[in-house]
């Protein structure tokens, strides 16, 4: 019982985690559109687990995002290590004995980047980064982004950072017309202090900027599907759909840059709406000088993730600060599909592929082909929208292996230049993989009644699907997760297909 309680106050103080989200909808999604974007001045920023978020596709994708990053209440790189003890502890309740282990983090990082987990290091180097802690903040603590200061100044010349620390801010977002009060720790965790921070942010990273809309907005909020990034979203703590914002100008064809907008725990759109991606400044800046907002939504999900967080503990994958992490490959497809219209590297110079067809199909694998395409260096494959070859393709097939049996399966494929920009994407074909003649079940039940039955395994504090290790959330009584026995000793997160 004792472990029981433990959990739930950890569950609990994940609650306190904020970033945030937005959208009430009434239009079907559209498929994000392609833009003029310059591929040099690519940023990001994010808030709490928006923040941690933000490092990690900073570090991982450095080759992405060039121009820099802006952290709000966030902390270095990898810093939870894969643990929600460590998360909800030095990487949040930090104290002088208890604090992120940077060095370690350091050593991680050089590591994977030697591995090409994440791209190297080197390109950090000319990247601007902003970071922000308000000095009241009680969920993210002061000391936890000292050492996020520290960890940069590792890899970019203090002169490219900048750290305000010294605003009495709570945990949130910070502006100077919207939110709560200053002090105020609530939702939806936006607090109006008089101060400008996404003005702030962008300004660092990009230089000068032209001043910011104060009237009605020129350009367009757009709805888009995320599905097409990711397969099965709210699985993988992902809403359906996202939110850009694009200028005039942009729509227009004019050459623009792209930032990405992270929130933070609680401030999705079921339980702010569309206060974040409307309000928290961003937009009046990016109006008027050629700036496309990317502003990806999380969604609450059974498999620990019920506030709705970006996953920078490993609530549903191992590699999440990787660049082969779900969540994060997710955004950084989004990112190329955005600049996908860029002159002289998108999809006008490399059109789609075409004859793409199903070569061959077994239980668990499914062989693709089709036709080369003029001027193409590589290619990728598109399972559901989310990319699924870790390297590029040099060849015009490839097998998708590790598939569940008896499932349906959607494919693209879009050609790459030798910098590696993707072109269009191919039209989709379908495959079902082979029934392997084991009469599939499906139980639903909390995590604790999983590990208890065999049909999931304990570690670190998590329930493990046993054979695929999907990782299903907290081990408690409180978290219900459906697992589908697919073969003998074999679980999947979900039901049968």
């Amino acid at each position: 019982m004792a472990t029981f309680v433990r959990q739930f106050r950890i569950r609990q103080i994940l609650l306190c985690m904020l970033t945030g989200a937005a959208l009430g909808a009434s239009a079907a999604p559209v498929s994000l559109p392609a833009y003029n974007i310059d591929p040099a001045l690519s940023s990001v920023s994010g808030l709490s687990s928006g923040g941690f978020m933000a490092v990690q596709l900073h570090v991982a994708y450095s080759a992405t995002f060039r121009a820099g990053a802006g952290i709000v209440a966030g902390g270095p790189f990898d810093c939870a290590q894969g643990s929600v003890l460590t998360a909800t502890g030095p990487c949040m309740a930090a104290t002088s004995a208890s604090k992120p282990a940077t060095s370690t983090l350091i050593s991680t990082t050089d590591s994977w980047a030697s591995q090409g987990s994440i791209d190297a290091t080197s390109n950090l180097a000319a990247s601007r980064v902003y970071l922000y802690s308000g000095s009241i903040d009680s969920t993210v603590k002061q000391l936890v982004m000292n050492e996020a200061k520290t960890y940069y100044q590792h890899y970019i010349n203090s002169a490219n950072i900048f750290y305000k620390n010294n605003l009495a801010s709570e945990h949130a977002m910070v502006t100077d017309d919207f939110g709560s009060g200053c002090s105020v720790k609530a939702s939806p965790y936006i607090n109006n202090c008089n101060f400008d921070l996404a003005g702030e942010i962008l300004k660092w990273i990009y230089g000068p900027l032209n001043a910011r809309n104060t009237g009605t907005l020129g350009g367009s909020f757009i709805e888009f599907n995320q599905a097409e990034f990711i397969a099965s979203p709210a699985s993988h703590g992902m809403a359906t759909s996202g939110w850009a914002y694009v200028p005039a100008s942009c729509g227009a064809g004019q050459q623009c840059k792209v930032h990405v907008v992270l929130h933070g725990c609680q401030q999705d759109p079921t339980k702010i709406q569309d206060k974040y991606y409307r309000n928290t400044g961003y937009n009046r800046w990016a109006d008027t000088n050629n700036i496309v907002l990317l502003y990806p939504q999380t969604a609450p999900s059974s498999s620990g993730n019920p506030n709705g967080c970006w996953d920078w503990w490993g609530y549903d994958d191992a590699n999440y600060a990787k660049k082969s992490g779900r969540q994060m490959a997710a955004i950084k497809a989004m990112v190329d599909r955005v600049a996908a219209g860029t002159s002289g590297g998108g999809s006008d110079a490399l059109p789609a592929p075409t004859g793409l067809q199903v070569t061959g199909v077994t239980t668990t694998a499914v062989t693709l082909a089709w036709n080369g395409t003029a001027g193409a260096a590589a290619y990728d494959v598109y399972r559901g929208g989310a990319k699924v070859n870790a390297a590029p393709v040099s060849t015009t097939t490839y097998t998708d292996s590790g598939l569940a049996s008896g499932a349906t399966y959607s494919y693209a494929v879009r050609a790459l230049t030798t910098a590696g920009a993707a072109g269009a994407a191919s039209a989709s074909v379908t495959a079902t993989t082979t029934q392997s003649g084991y009469a599939c079940t499906t139980t639903t039940a909390s995590n604790y009644a999983h590990v208890t039955a065999g049909r999931a395994v304990y570690s670190l504090g998590y329930a493990l699907a046993k054979g695929s290790n999907q990782n299903m959330g907290l081990y408690n009584v409180f978290i219900t997760t459906t697992l589908a026995q697919t073969s003998a000793g074999y679980y999947v997160i979900g039901s049968c297909p």
